[in-house]
């Protein structure tokens, strides 16, 4: 198993304070938040990392390598950082997303290092982190199937009706990761360069199982706007 991590973006939500640096390298608890990550998957023997950069790479990279000479790994660059989004940045790994089983993750995205180890041991092979509450318009939603299945997963869909949120962390199998592939390439030929990478799961629900795992339990959060900052600033202030 491997980890992909999506670090492309500009993040012009958290201006000022992504001027001139990624937004994975703002500190939360007196770390950055990529190394909630880093550090997860260091302890679980999930060596080998690639990470998708664009904005700010040069930093980034540096950083990663230096702080962590234990990992391997693996930059892809997308040039077009400005006017793509996750999509066309999962996209650009496909040909070795289809390899192996992965972790994808946003690197925007803290939590307690429990959490991705429960996801990672799940009996299920292709899961994503669902923290179950009720949503507003901005989080990436998931409908209840039944079973511990995903139905639906979009920001699009009506609040009511959702489970909770995914907050952009998933293991995927091999196998997912060829429908997810193939659904990825469409996307981006429909011209879906600024799309989530979220709009690639939705045409494979009905093909291939996707289960969730309620990390509820835990302190997680995905980092959109300066209230979500503040906000883990605020929860993992001792970590």
């Amino acid at each position: 198993m491997e980890a992909f991590i999506l670090a492309a973006g500009v993040s012009r939500r958290l201006y000022p304070h992504t001027y001139d640096i990624p937004k994975c390298l703002l500190e939360v608890g007196s770390k950055p938040i990529i190394h909630y990550q880093l550090e997860a998957l260091d302890k679980l023997s999930v060596s080998n990392v690639t990470m998708i950069v664009g904005y700010q790479r040069e930093m980034l990279m540096k950083h990663v390598t230096n702080n962590f000479p234990s990992l391997n790994f693996n930059f892809i660059i997308n040039n077009h950082f400005f006017e793509t989004n996750t999509a066309f940045s999962a996209f650009l790994a496909c040909e070795k997303l289809i390899l192996d089983d992965h972790i994808l993750m946003n690197a925007d995205v803290v939590y307690e290092e429990k959490m991705l180890f429960e996801l990672v041991q799940s009996s299920y092979s292709s899961v994503l982190a669902v923290d179950i509450k009720e949503c507003g318009r901005e989080e990436v939603k998931v409908v209840d199937g039944g079973d511990n299945k995903i139905s639906a997963i979009g920001k699009d869909l009506i609040e009511s009706q959702c489970l909770g949120e995914f907050i952009g962390v998933a293991k995927l199998s091999k196998n997912f990761n060829r429908f997810f592939s193939n659904s990825l390439k469409k996307l981006i030929d429909a011209g879906g360069k600024n799309d989530y990478f979220e709009a690639a799961i939705q045409p494979i629900l009905g093909k291939i199982d996707v289960n969730y795992l309620d990390v509820s339990s835990y302190s997680c959060m995905e980092i959109d706007f300066i209230e979500d900052l503040d906000q883990a600033r605020g929860i993992f202030k001792s970590n």
